[in-house]
């Protein structure tokens, strides 16, 4: 089913979002990330990069000392690609042009020169023993939690945060794996008195959406950042001139197109045994967290006896039933 609601309310203009932008791009100034998060963001944005643009991204990231000291011209001859894709790969790292990474690089290298311990990865084999996939799976929790925390763009965060707080109605949409997310993140808002819906069912998200307006705000939860199911009451709701929100692991998919804000979240390497929905599950939580906590923060007079309101009304639920004499 086609869905026409778009032409029949004036259009608010996209935010721009060039494809080789860094990660997150909005009306926030732009500035280079900390160098100690390139490798997360390799790790976060390397799987929507081309083939050319990964064997850039890889090359930096595991040899920073080297490649720190290559002009343009010889890194494009070491990964047997061309200038222009070293450039764009630099963009796409957050970097505004390959000067900046290569200073980046070499503040890197000091850093792990200086003993700073590299990420651990590991892949989960089906005969391996269960203490071994309890080991693998904490190590690889770990780190996708820590990429998270490192390279997510916390000018973004705030900006989130305050439309939040200030908002009339929060509409949260996702799919699968995502729509468990966004019922984690409703129900944490309506515990402190916020006025939240969590939808998981496309035309129900775009009913909803079609009745925001200014002031409100719409949330989409996207790991692939191109699913059309989330995407469209976005767009709608970004078209009604709410606030528009997305937590996405692909800073670059089609979702950021009608998200004024952009949440990027890092995940685990996807295998056999580790579905992308598991590993993206995670870090989506932690940025739920995030808002929550930041949410919290900015509405505490209001929010604090509304959770405690919460608290001591669902109390009597969570004790043992007195004995009937």
């Amino acid at each position: 089913m086609t869905y026409s609601v778009k032409e029949t309310f004036p259009q608010r203009a996209r935010p721009s979002r060039d494809a080789s932008a860094a990660p997150a791009a909005s009306a926030v100034p732009a500035k280079s990330p900390d160098p100690g998060t390139l490798a997360a963001t390799v790790r976060t944005v390397g799987p929507s990069m081309t083939r050319s643009m990964q064997r850039v991204a890889e090359a930096v990231a595991n040899d920073p000392a080297a490649c720190a000291h290559l002009t343009v011209t010889a890194l494009a001859q070491r990964t047997g690609t061309s200038e222009a894709t070293v450039v764009r790969t630099a963009r796409l790292l957050g970097y505004p042009g390959y000067r900046d990474l290569r200073l980046a690089l070499a503040a890197l290298a000091a850093q792990q020169a200086a003993g700073v311990p590299p990420a651990v990865t590991a892949d989960i084999a089906v005969d391996d023993p269960l203490t071994e996939v309890v080991a693998k799976l904490a190590r690889e929790e770990q780190q996708t939690l820590a990429d998270t925390a490192a390279q997510l763009d916390v000018a973004q965060l705030e900006a989130a945060v305050g439309a939040l707080a200030a908002a009339r109605r929060i509409e949260v949409f996702g799919i699968g794996a995502s729509s468990l997310v966004g019922q984690d993140l409703v129900q944490k808002l309506l515990r402190i008195g916020l006025i939240a819906h969590a939808h998981g069912d496309t035309h129900l998200a775009i009913t909803n959406a079609v009745q925001l307006r200014q002031g409100d705000v719409a949330i989409a939860i996207t790991h692939s950042g191109n699913t059309h199911d989330v995407i469209e009451p976005l767009r709608v709701a970004f078209d009604r001139g709410a606030t528009t929100v997305a937590i996405t692991g692909r800073p670059d998919g089609a979702v950021t197109q009608y998200a004024d804000h952009v949440l990027t979240t890092s995940t685990s390497r996807e295998s056999e045994l580790r579905p992308a929905a598991m590993s993206s599950r995670t870090s989506q939580l932690l940025v739920v967290d995030f808002l929550f906590i930041g949410v919290m923060q900015r509405t505490y007079e209001t929010a604090a006896p509304a959770l405690s309101a919460s608290y001591e009304a669902l109390a009597h639920r969570h004790s043992p039933r007195a004995s009937r004499s």
